[in-house]
């Protein structure tokens, strides 16, 4: 154990909501290590059991590959609860999570930005009936920055690493460095938690804060958005039907073809490219690998593919044109 670990329990108590202060002490290392990564059936079994019999809040949080993968999966999930330790378990070896989140399934779960994890944890048969969203706490308790790595630091006196946010977690085997920035995120979210829970019991929002948790709790799964190709970054240019119906043709296509390739659909084609090809409705495969994003580097398979999309559009009637 570290220096710094060894003083967790007397700065989770300090007073919370200290914006200005020391330094913040560099948290290395967990507490016991780098877990193994939970992989099979067998170990999955052995993890169930552990945190049935822990005690207290449940500490919960996922890895999500966003903008390496189609859609928004978790490719590991970790967990630390008193009495368990910590657990790294990936829902690739382990697709089915519903026994463990059974198992914890009466004590709350403590989640940072609850509503960005709990659709993939869904998606793993992991359900809570009671949360405690730290990040929601901090913007109820009034702080500027809420972000899991400055609420630890401005709160509990810790620095958290965060160079691994964004790398391609679907990446086997995971390496070290990563696995450790995992453990990391769930090592002192109880530790927040109850510091948060002290400063909105002393605003007079603790009550508040339950029931907008609670919500969130019970809270189904959201709608599929209607007409998804709406949100194409740049689509504030695109004014014509026509050309709207060039945007939702393109962004039909590259969501299929990112579906079936299981990449981020941005790897297929930007949203910048739906754009240019929208506005310019080119009529033959050398006009449109002219365009921005469309280069050298695009197979002639691939721009007849996206050539069609825009021709699809110039031959719909006026009927099915959509609106803006």
């Amino acid at each position: 154990m570290t220096d710094a670990q060894e003083t967790s329990i007397s700065n989770a108590a300090r007073p919370p909501a200290r914006e200005e202060g020391p330094a913040p002490v560099p948290l290395l290392e967990p507490r016991g290590g780098i877990p193994p990564v939970t992989a099979t059936p067998e170990a999955l079994a052995g993890v169930v059991e552990a945190f049935a019999a822990g005690r207290g809040p449940v500490a919960v949080d996922a890895e999500r590959a966003s903008g390496y993968r189609y859609g928004q999966s978790a490719y590991l999930v970790q967990l630390r609860r008193a009495g368990a330790g910590t657990a790294l378990v990936d829902p690739v070896g382990c697709p089915d999570l519903t026994a463990l989140g059974e198992a914890i399934g009466d004590a709350e779960w403590v989640l940072h930005a609850a509503t960005q994890d709990l659709p993939c944890l869904r998606e793993t048969g992991m359900r809570p009936t009671r949360l405690f969203d730290t990040e929601l706490a901090g913007r109820l308790a009034g702080f500027a920055r809420v972000g899991l790595g400055a609420m630890v630091e401005n709160v509990l006196g810790y620095s958290l690493e965060k160079g691994h946010s964004a790398v391609d977690w679907s990446t086997r085997p995971l390496p070290d460095p990563w696995l450790r920035y995992a453990a990391l995120d769930v090592e002192l979210l109880v530790d927040l938690r109850d510091a948060l829970e002290e400063e909105l019991e002393r605003q007079g929002k603790l009550e508040w804060a339950r029931q907008e948790f609670a919500a969130i709790a019970a809270a189904p799964p959201a709608a599929p958005r209607k007409d998804p190709w709406r949100r194409t970054s740049g689509m504030h240019k695109v004014r014509r039907r026509r050309q709207m119906a060039a945007v939702r043709e393109l962004w039909t296509a590259r969501d299929r073809v990112a579906r079936r390739r299981d990449v981020s659909p941005g790897k297929v084609l930007t949203d910048a490219a739906i754009v240019e090809a929208a506005l310019a409705m080119p009529a033959t495969v050398q006009a449109l690998a002219a365009l921005p994003g469309y280069g050298h580097r695009m197979g002639r398979r691939q721009l007849e593919q996206w050539l069609a999309a825009v021709q699809r559009a110039r031959a719909l009637p006026e009927s099915e044109l959509p609106q803006p």
